[in-house]
């Protein structure tokens, strides 16, 4: 599709842009938690705090922010998750212990539940491709893994403050072009009802969907929060382990994940994407050098990115017509089930540094039983076909056929 008859493109760059610096803040943390640990005296688990209070607020904040959003507008509850972030990002720069930036993190994760409720809406209805600005939006996402730890490990050299305080001002700037540049969509919608989110949550395949997404989304932030502290490396080496991981992220997104699922399908390629994370967890656990356990690094970020390049697009498709409604259920369950990955790798890590993974890969292992189950409800739902589903009507219409008498009505 020719991106010129793209009505709103100027609106749609902006709040992609947005998104990058968003996800950037995210991902800045990354290296210097093993620095942060140091400096203020915490355990493992403690430092691990910094991502499991930001991931819970943001993933309890999704209901109120999507129904806030169809009070308010789109466009006022994004400028004002910007901007909580921002305030929360300086602020945990002059942070003295882990209570307060554990605080202060999850003021940040409450601002990000109020733009990620709101961003991927504001572009779905803006667009006249949904499909272009879905893989813009995610590779924004992917970009922003990238760009995030090479920031954070460059920065946290000289204090591990400073990245947070980067993090501040990439927010100020972010409001000033959301500010400016956003636009609310023409269509106003009635607001969104408490009970219309859970109401999606009957539907049999998006119940799969969300059930895979939780165990990956899981095993995203052991690999995403716990592996700084596996490595053991410095911060400018660990940022740049995590650049590394997220140019897999950035590729997985960008060059094979939309074009492997037209080719197979989206649920196929989320199927491949699970299978191969599942591998790497099994290759973590059982490394025995800092450069084996790095290629795994950089190969665990190319399979999350084909799963990120096609699980958004599959809940839009799969939840209730209404964009925001099923933004809102699959944003509820894809962080809720982030949240505990990080404080509980923390934890086991006392116990075995393999431990974190082999835990990872017993909750990935019991997503992919239900993937196997329920994948061809999966892909009915959204127009595609799973290949064993094709290999099981085959093999039950030979059975049939052996049994029924010739002539016989099929």
């Amino acid at each position: 599709m020719d991106r010129r008859s793209e009505p709103n493109r100027s609106a749609i760059y902006a709040t992609t842009l947005v998104a990058f610096l968003a996800i950037a803040g995210i991902a800045v943390v990354d290296p210097i938690l093993p620095a942060i640990g140091e400096a203020i005296g915490v355990t493992a688990w403690q430092v691990e705090l910094l991502f499991t209070a930001y991931i819970a607020v943001m993933a309890l904040g999704m209901i109120p922010a999507t129904l806030a959003s169809g009070r308010f507008g789109f466009k006022p509850v994004l400028i004002t998750g910007v901007s909580v972030v921002g305030l929360a990002a300086i602020l945990a720069s002059f942070s003295d212990n882990i209570v307060q930036l554990s605080v202060l993190r999850g003021v940040w994760g409450l601002g990000n539940a109020m733009f990620f409720a709101t961003a991927m809406v504001v572009l779905v209805n803006l667009a006249v491709d949904r499909e272009w600005v879905v893989g813009l939006f995610e590779t924004a996402l992917g970009l922003g893994f990238a760009v995030g730890p090479l920031i954070g490990g460059l920065l946290g050299e000289v204090s591990w403050r400073l990245p947070f305080f980067v993090c501040g001002v990439f927010m100020v700037l972010a409001l000033g072009v959301a500010s400016r540049k956003l636009r609310e969509p023409t269509n106003r919608q009635a607001p969104v009802r408490v009970g219309q989110i859970f109401a999606t949550y009957r539907r049999p395949a998006f119940i799969a969907l969300c059930v895979v997404t939780a165990a990956y989304n899981f095993v995203f932030f052991v690999v995403l929060g716990y592996t700084p502290l596996f490595l053991g490396l410095d911060v400018i080496p660990l940022g740049l382990a995590f650049t590394g991981w997220g140019l897999g992220l950035a590729a997985g997104i960008m060059v094979i994940g939309h074009r492997l699922a037209h080719r197979i399908g989206a649920v196929q390629t989320v199927g491949v994407a699970i299978a191969g994370l599942l591998v790497c967890m099994v290759l973590f656990a059982t490394s025995t050098s800092t450069t084996e356990a790095l290629v795994v690094l950089v190969l665990a970020g190319l399979c999350m990115g084909l799963a990120n390049a096609n699980l958004t697009d599959l809940a839009l498709g799969l939840g209730s017509s209404d964009r925001r409604v099923a933004t809102g259920a699959f944003n509820l369950v894809r962080w809720g089930a982030a949240a505990p990955a990080p404080i509980i790798s923390g934890k086991l890590a006392e116990q075995s540094l393999s431990l974190p993974f082999w835990v990872g890969f017993g909750v990935l292992a019991v997503g992919v039983l239900v993937y196997l189950a329920f994948a061809h409800l999966m892909a009915a739902g959204y127009g595609e076909r799973v290949l064993w589903s094709r290999w099981n009507r085959a093999a039950a219409k030979t059975e049939h056929s052996a049994e029924e008498p010739v002539g016989e009505a099929y």
